[in-house]
């Protein structure tokens, strides 16, 4: 989809996904566990100065995907992910 690789790394109460940017730097989404089946996605975070490139975006879309994959919900506790999820009804059948 996006133009990023984007790693996941899981722990054993939830995860991140990640995109390493230039300057050492990267763009996050972090997300716990509610139960077996649904995660809480609380935190989409963006460099300042790669923010309007569409970056954080791409992490949500990569947290839908990985949803469909492992059979989770998810609950957009984040505004950004919120809001995104408002705007994108295809996705309707991962929300919690």
């Amino acid at each position: 989809m996006g133009q990023h690789t984007i790693h996941h790394e899981k722990r054993d109460n939830g995860g991140r996904f990640v995109i390493d940017l230039p300057g050492d730097m990267e763009a996050e989404m972090t997300y716990r566990f509610r139960n077996a089946t649904s995660i809480v996605i609380e935190h989409t975070g963006v460099p300042n100065k790669f923010e309007g490139r569409g970056i954080a975006k791409e992490l949500v879309v990569e947290g839908v995907r990985a949803a469909r994959h492992n059979g989770w919900k998810i609950e957009p506790l984040c505004p950004y992910v919120a809001l995104q999820f408002r705007r994108h009804s295809e996705w309707n059948d991962v929300v919690y």
